[in-house]
């Protein structure tokens, strides 16, 4: 589809955060144009992406690594990585960074409003008129339309995660634990991120004892 994007990362690259933010353009100045054009560009991910986070993050890659080219393929990955594992939606958090890693405070600033904004406005109009057409069959059919457009976009989002991620016994290991836990014994994610963590921990840590005795 149109928000495809070919990303070729090195599988044994760790995710260097301290790095992620060292390197960010803060010390760059940027112009109320390009300040303004970051703004519109989240503002139309926003505004035409239905779903919630997973769903946007196939046109985040399109515009700010393809587009834009405000990030690289590996900053993306860096981005999700992070946009996950801090509270918050993880479409906020991704426009955060990337907007910080753009220009510094006001690139974050400028990133969170444009994505946040088309929910709120939209939702402020929503409210006023909901309740007099929520009985309406063309209303009911066409949401139910869209709850299955917006399953098909997290479904994609996934494959094209599994794509790009490190393939390993390990790996597979994170993935079978968290499913388990999340949606068969209904532990809350904030654990089963930390005990991802962990282990992710102790995996690095045993693989550089081993790298260390050859």
């Amino acid at each position: 589809g149109e928000a495809d994007i070919n990303i070729k990362i090195d599988l044994d690259k760790d995710i260097d955060l301290e790095d992620f933010f060292i390197k960010a353009d803060v010390k760059v100045k940027r112009t109320p144009k390009e300040y303004f054009t970051l703004f519109l560009t989240f503002f139309k991910i926003g505004a035409f992406t239905f779903g919630g986070g997973y769903a946007m993050i196939p046109l985040i890659q399109k515009e700010v690594v393809d587009n834009h080219k405000w990030v690289t393929a590996d900053d993306i990955l860096e981005v999700i990585a992070i946009a996950e594992s801090t509270p918050g939606p993880i479409a906020i958090n991704a426009a955060t960074f990337v907007g910080y890693k753009f220009g510094g405070f006001w690139g974050a600033f400028c990133a969170t409003l444009g994505v946040v904004s088309p929910s709120f406005l939209i939702i402020v109009l929503l409210s006023s008129l909901i309740s007099r057409f929520q009985d309406n069959k063309v209303v009911q059919y066409a949401f139910f339309g869209i709850r299955a457009g917006v399953l098909a976009l997290i479904v994609k989002a996934l494959i094209n995660m599994y794509r790009k991620c490190p393939k390993s016994p390990v790996a597979y290991f994170i993935f079978a634990f968290s499913f388990i836990m999340v949606a068969l014994l209904n532990i809350k994610a904030i654990y089963v991120l930390i005990g991802c963590a962990l282990i992710g921990l102790a995996a690095s840590f045993v693989a550089k004892r081993k790298e260390a005795k050859k």
